[in-house]
């Protein structure tokens, strides 16, 4: 029996994360310290006291995810648990499922997290760019709406997230437009997102040649267990690729629907969403209902996932 293991991105951040784990778990506390150091500030007590507008600000949300993620990997293995066959990520969760699958150090992916943060926040002026979610139309549908609402603008499909739920992001007004389309297209529900950058599309190309500059200077190395990346949906384990991916992910659509249809046809029968929340496992769930769904957003959650998976082996 396989399993994947699957990292989430920004969304999955909430204040309070993690509270229960870093009471029971020194590695957690350690973990975040470890990153506090490199970044310059407390992380530990932005994510549990906040504010909340700090922690939702890219810059800072994406070292933070990171570290959690990263620190509940870390305690799964000191309690033995068994490494997973695959490992996948949504977005800025790649590169936690790189840190997993040994490709990464740690530390290098708070520093490049960080200033992946920092290149997309700045990429675009606050206000003039927007994510919104699009539920109960196809994908085809969807990127009509975008086409035919850009007027000279950026607006487009960038998360493909479960069947019927897709993910628009671009100028602010371009998106609004598209969003009066797609509900004119009969979508269900239309949700602008609380992000203060429109990640994946191509207002992100100069960020993305900057941030590949640090990419290859980053001792980084191909990865020990294999990695479904999310602009490919393939399985990928070579150096240069892996890198490659990355910088392109900054401009391009998550594929996240296929990269779980992937993780399916490999023979993946559990999946286990290691990090704040559960996003994921909820679109996981709506792309293929035969997958075993584990969390370990909190101690108990961990607990099962740890029974679950020791009982399959």
């Amino acid at each position: 029996m396989k399993t994947a293991f699957i990292f989430p991105g920004q969304g999955a951040q909430s204040l309070g994360m993690l509270a229960d784990a870093g009471t029971e778990w020194p590695i957690v506390r350690q973990t975040f310290n470890e990153a506090s150091d490199v970044l310059g500030f407390d992380l530990w007590d932005i994510c549990q006291r906040g504010p909340e507008e700090e922690l939702n600000s890219t810059a800072v949300t994406q070292p933070a995810l990171l570290t959690a993620s990263v620190a509940l990997w870390r305690q799964w293995l000191l309690d033995g648990g068994a490494k997973p066959d695959y490992v996948a990520g949504h977005s800025l969760g790649e590169y936690s499922a790189l840190v997993a699958a040994e490709s990464l150090r740690f530390l290098d992916a708070v520093r490049l997290v960080r200033l992946r943060g920092e290149l997309m926040q700045s990429a675009v002026p606050r206000n003039e760019g927007r994510m919104a979610a699009i539920i109960g139309l196809d994908d085809d549908a969807v990127r009509e709406a975008c086409a035919a609402a850009a007027e000279g603008e950026v607006v487009e499909a960038v998360n493909f997230n479960a069947p019927g739920q897709v993910v628009i992001a671009g100028h602010t007004e371009a998106v609004r437009r598209a969003l009066e389309l797609a509900k004119e297209k009969g979508a269900r529900k239309v949700v602008t997102l609380a992000v203060s950058v429109p990640s994946h599309c191509a207002l992100m190309r100069e960020a993305a040649k900057e941030l590949a500059e640090d990419l290859q200077s980053v001792s980084m190395d191909s990865a020990v267990i294999p990695v479904v990346q999310n602009v490919t949906a393939t399985v990928e384990t070579d150096r240069a690729v892996l890198i490659e991916n990355l910088v392109k992910q900054l401009y391009s659509p998550v594929l996240w629907t296929d990269v779980v249809r992937q993780l399916a046809s490999l023979g993946v029968t559990s999946v286990v969403e290691c990090g704040p929340g559960r996003v994921l496992s909820g679109l996981v769930k709506r792309i293929d209902r035969s997958l075993a769904l584990h969390s370990l957003e909190s101690v108990d959650d961990y607990s099962a996932a740890m029974a679950a998976l020791k009982a399959d082996t």
